[in-house]
């Protein structure tokens, strides 16, 4: 099974409404320019929730071969909730892509594992796709430990997920201590850990069940080194921060394949 790389731009806590139809507006004209080929990459940008009306608009008025989403959701589908987004909240909004379980929203909202893994099945539910995200801090990974790290959170998520769900999703591999440092793993060190993370979620469930979830690496990742990180088997893609925030820069990382 050929699985369609997937290269997403979280925006994180970036862009005002008029900076976000500036960005993707800028980012739909960089992809053009670069005769950017949708069977060879899929391009998905995640901007913060106040934008996404604007970046649905542009996207749509302009027919950009570009796919969006959001960067959290409640489990919850209404009510006292203050601060949350529910799912239909999201749909309504046209969006494909879920973040879920991002190290920061783990480490500055205590979310865990388990509270992942009951997004990602609502997202489900919902008809969208998650990004689950997992990975490694730098004492973890000094330790030597990052493998059975990572495939503890991957089993603690996937817990309440079917093999079909499982095959829909998308999985971000990213190593806390390379996101936003300028330090990034090795292509090895990707392939290392994504590759594991296949391997378990083939012994969770089955091996078609592997062959077809889509796993991303994240920390870091910017033209200069794509192509690289996406040359190894198990590497399906990337979930990009910073780099995303520059048009010219985030087309050169999907169109990896040049």
């Amino acid at each position: 099974m050929a699985r369609l790389p997937i290269l997403a731009g979280n925006w994180k806590m970036n862009c005002d409404h008029l900076e976000a139809n500036y960005l993707v507006t800028s980012l739909g004209a960089a992809l053009g320019d670069m005769n950017y080929d949708t069977a060879k990459a899929e391009a998905v940008v995640i901007p913060p929730f106040t934008d996404i009306r604007t970046v649905q608009t542009v996207i749509d008025a302009d027919n950009l071969p570009i796919a969006y989403g959001a960067q959290d959701v409640s489990t919850q589908d209404n009510g006292a909730y203050t601060g949350d987004i529910s799912t239909s909240m999201l749909t309504k909004l046209g969006c494909t892509y879920v973040v879920v379980g991002h190290s920061e929203r783990r480490e500055y909202h205590g979310e865990s594992n388990e509270l992942v893994g009951a997004k990602a099945k609502k997202i489900l539910d919902a008809g969208m796709i998650p990004i689950m995200c997992c990975g490694e801090a730098l004492e973890v990974r000094k330790e030597g430990t990052h493998v059975e790290f990572v495939l503890g959170q991957i089993d603690a998520m996937l817990a309440g997920l079917s093999a079909e769900e499982v095959a829909k999703s998308v999985i971000a591999y990213e190593p806390i201590w390379a996101i936003g440092t300028g330090e990034t793993a090795t292509a090895e060190d990707a392939q290392e850990v994504c590759g594991a993370i296949r391997a378990r979620v083939g012994e969770l469930f089955d091996a078609a069940t592997a062959e077809a979830v889509r796993i991303q690496y994240g920390g870091s990742v910017k033209s200069s080194n794509v192509k690289e990180i996406m040359a190894q088997p198990d590497v399906d893609g990337a979930l990009v921060g910073g780099a995303s925030l520059k048009a010219d820069e985030f087309a050169k990382i999907v169109t990896f394949y040049k």
